[in-house]
């Protein structure tokens, strides 16, 4: 192996080890907002509120937008992930309904 190519291999391994470290802080990240969203459901279904709030989730992503723009994301990615999360948490909401 080349100095360049192991160089290139370090560097390789660097990045991915920040990769990994990142992916932990998504994981429980997502985790701690979906126990905060639990106790959202529950507190609607005790006192028979809506899953959803078509308003709070227009300001979310509102406010997601501005964030991924200020962060260098993808805006629409940034939109789409939000969606997906909405989503799973109305499902979780509905499922507290019950």
């Amino acid at each position: 192996m080349t100095d360049a190519v192991a160089r290139a291999a370090e560097l390789l391994a660097g990045h991915r080890d920040s990769i990994d470290r990142l992916d932990a802080v998504l994981v429980y990240t997502l985790a701690e907002r979906f126990k905060q969203t639990q106790a959202v459901g529950k507190l609607k279904a005790e006192y028979d509120l809506p899953p959803s709030d078509p308003a709070r989730e227009a300001k979310q992503i509102e406010r997601l937008e501005w964030l991924s723009k200020e962060a260098d994301l993808d805006p629409e990615f940034a939109k789409k992930l939000l969606a997906f999360i909405i989503q799973e948490v109305i499902q979780h909401h509905k499922q507290h309904q019950k």
